[in-house]
C-alpha cells in the first residue's frame, strides 16, 4: 500500500519575506529532496482542497477566524504578532493546509494509503483558539485530530510533537480531553519560545494525565531523546492504545537548525520516525499521518524529510 503525500502548489503563495524563516523555499527544498531520493513517483498524491469553515470553528473562535480573513483581505503585513507574517492569499492557503491534513485522514481511514505525509505551510501547532503565534495561523493538527474523531468516529487519537518548540496551541485544544493523548518533546521552555510545555503541565480536569511534556535541556542529542522517549513516552502511549497516530513533524531540533539549541542528527530523526511508525503499526493498524511544522535549514529539510517519508513507506 502506497504512502500518501498531501501537497498543493498554492502553499507557496503564503508569502512572508525573503528573510523570514518560514518561507516558500522550505517546501521547494522538501520536494527537491523527495525527487533526489527517488521517492516522488512512488507516492500517492492526495487531492487537497480548503477545509470547510465548520471544522476550523471547532478549534478556533469565530472572532479569530473573522480577524484572520479580514487581515488578509486588507493586505495587513502580519496578524497579532510580527512573526506571523501574512499576505492576501494567506487565509485561503491556511484553509488549504488544514484541508491537506483532513485529506490525509480520509485517505488513511479509507485504506487508500497506510500512512501519509502533509508537506504544508503555514505550520500550525502554535496557533491558539483565538490568536496567531509562532508563524502559525490555523492549528492544522488540532483540526485534523478533531476531524478524525467527528468524521470517522475514532475515540482515541494520539498526537506526538517532536518540533523543538512546544506545541502550545495543540495542548490547549485538548488538555481537558482524556481521549486525545498529547506528547510534546521540545527544548526547555525557560530558554525557548513559546515559554510553555513544562513537565508539570499534565492536562486539566478530565484530561489530567493525557498531556505529557518532555522539556529537554539545550544541547540534548540523539541519546538523550532516545532515553526519555523510551522511558516516558512509549509506556504512556502504549497504555493509551491509540486508534490513530498524528505527528507534528518539525525538523528544527536538528543540530544545524538556526532557531534552537537541540543537537539531533539525521539518525536521531530516523530513529524517532521508526519509533512512531512502530507505535502506529502495533496499535492503530498502521494509521499514521505526519504533518510538517518547523525546520528552517533547507539542507536539513531536503535530507531529513526524504528520510522521514522513506521510513513512512517502510524503509
Amino acid at each position: 500500500m502506497a504512502t500518501g503525500l498531501a501537497y498543493h502548489e498554492d502553499f507557496l503563495k503564503h508569502l512572508t519575506s525573503p528573510q523570514h524563516p518560514e518561507r516558500p523555499a522550505r517546501l521547494l527544498a522538501i520536494l527537491e529532496g523527495l525527487d533526489q531520493a527517488g521517492l516522488s513517483k512512488g507516492l500517492a498524491r492526495l487531492p487537497v482542497r480548503p477545509i470547510e469553515r465548520e471544522w476550523v470553528l471547532e478549534i478556533h473562535s469565530p472572532e479569530y477566524v473573522r480577524r484572520l480573513e479580514a487581515a488578509c483581505q486588507d493586505g495587513l503585513p502580519y496578524l497579532d504578532t510580527p512573526d506571523c507574517a501574512i499576505c492576501r492569499d494567506s487565509y485561503r492557503v491556511a484553509l488549504l493546509a488544514a484541508g491537506a491534513a483532513a485529506a490525509a485522514i480520509d485517505a488513511v481511514m479509507a485504506r487508500q494509503v497506510r500512512r501519509a505525509f502533509c508537506a504544508v505551510r503555514p505550520p500550525g501547532h502554535h496557533a491558539e483558539h483565538d490568536a496567531a503565534m509562532g508563524f502559525c495561523l490555523l492549528n492544522n493538527i488540532a483540526i485534523a485530530a478533531n476531524y478524525a474523531r467527528r468524521r470517522h468516529g475514532l475515540r482515541r487519537v494520539l498526537i506526538f510533537d517532536w518540533d523543538v518548540h512546544h506545541g502550545n496551541g495543540t495542548q490547549h485544544a485538548f488538555e481537558a480531553d482524556a481521549d486525545v493523548f498529547f506528547c510534546s518533546i521540545h527544548q526547555d521552555p525557560r530558554a525557548l519560545y513559546p515559554g510553555t510545555g513544562y513537565a508539570a503541565e499534565r492536562g486539566i480536569g478530565p484530561g489530567e494525565g493525557a498531556t505529557l511534556n518532555l522539556p529537554m535541556p539545550a544541547g540534548s542529542g540523539d541519546d538523550d531523546y532516545r532515553r526519555i522517549l523510551q522511558g516516558q513516552f512509549l509506556p504512556a502511549a502504549e497504555a493509551f492504545e491509540p486508534e490513530l497516530v498524528l505527528l507534528s513533524a518539525g525538523f528544527d531540533g536538528h543540530a544545524d537548525d538556526p532557531l534552537a539549541s537541540i543537537r539531533l542528527s539525521d539518525e536521531g530523526f530516523a530513529w524517532m520516525g521508526r519509533m512512531i511508525r512502530g507505535l502506529a503499526d502495533r496499535f492503530a493498524s498502521g494509521r499514521l499521518v505526519s504533518i510538517l511544522e518547523g525546520g528552517y535549514n533547507l539542507d536539513v529539510l531536503r535530507r531529513c524529510v526524504a528520510q522521514h517519508v522513506a521510513i513512512l513507506e517502510g524503509g
